[in-house]
């Protein structure tokens, strides 16, 4: 006798957890509800907008759900009305107290964009790009009340993230995420049983700050491989910023050339179909794509 469906609730907010959202939707999993952060004023006329995992849910007909948060009784009796038997965690955005993550009956599983314990917090990946970490990836954990804390279910790693920048390695981690998720929801819809999971160690714990704008703001006095490193990372938000011979620019892509400079940094040494070479604190920064304020 085949048994019922995994009853799965959904919640989460950005772009990122999108392509997760989507891996949910397989054989033996029942999504009942999809929670989502609500909508909030976007763009020039500032006018009430969905979040891209409303709009996904909405399109695959899944009831949506926009509490503000659980803090009533309300929401979560709520929440435990869907009889969850797993709630899945992307970049939903509110911190999830122990008793929302009780209601449902495995817990709840986060997708969280990093190799844990290592870059904790809301800007893993940024952070990572900003840090020249060599590799990054995504972990599957089970979730506890610490932020990012909870025991490692699986792991994808993303190697040689050298030249990404923050909007590509989102869109590479995204997948592995929705990789994880579609590997380990057939198994516990089968199995149905917690699945074996890993404590994080103490050593290495790094947090991932939220990103501020006042920090893509370049200081031409660091070094070359530094800026670069804040190029890539800040793109496409916030966007790194300069000042260059008088005028501000937005930098979208750059790179460290291997020469040293000795004028001052922020001088301009040379302007050619290559790109704008400007001298750094140390080394040379060519930058290969640029806009001007406003423009």
């Amino acid at each position: 006798m085949n048994s019922p469906p995994l009853r799965l609730v959904f919640a989460g907010t950005p772009d990122f957890a999108v392509p997760c959202l989507e891996a949910c939707a397989q054989p033996g999993v029942e999504v009942v509800a999809v929670y989502t952060q609500p909508d909030r004023p976007a763009g020039r006329g500032r006018k009430l907008s969905p979040s891209p995992v409303k709009e996904a849910a909405l399109a695959r007909g899944y009831a949506v759900e926009q509490p503000e948060n659980f803090r009533s009784a309300e929401a979560r009796e709520r929440l435990a009305a869907y009889a969850p038997d797993l709630m899945v965690v992307v970049a939903y955005g509110l911190i999830l107290s122990q008793k929302v993550l009780d209601i449902p009956r495995f817990g709840c599983w986060n997708v969280h964009a990093s190799l844990l314990p290592r870059w904790r917090g809301a800007a893993p990946i940024q952070r990572a790009v900003l840090a020249g970490d060599a590799v990054s990836g995504v972990c599957l954990m089970q979730m506890e009340k610490g932020l990012d804390t909870g025991p490692v279910i699986a792991r994808i790693e993303a190697p040689d993230i050298s030249r990404e920048t923050g909007g590509s390695l989102h869109d590479l981690l995204s997948q592995c995420g929705a990789d994880l998720l579609r590997r380990q929801l057939p198994l516990l819809a089968r199995d149905r049983v917690r699945p074996a999971s890993e404590p994080q160690p103490e050593d290495g714990v790094v947090y991932a700050h939220k990103l501020d704008k006042a920090e893509a703001q370049i200081d031409w006095r660091d070094a070359a491989a530094a800026i670069e490193r804040k190029v890539r990372a800040f793109n496409p938000w916030p966007v790194a910023e300069a000042e260059v011979a008088g005028e501000r620019l937005r930098i979208w892509t750059a790179q460290a050339l291997p020469i040293s400079a000795t004028a001052a940094p922020g001088s301009v040494l040379g302007a050619t179909r290559e790109g704008l070479d400007i001298a750094t604190g140390d080394g040379v920064l060519r930058l290969i794509e640029v806009q001007r304020a406003g423009g």
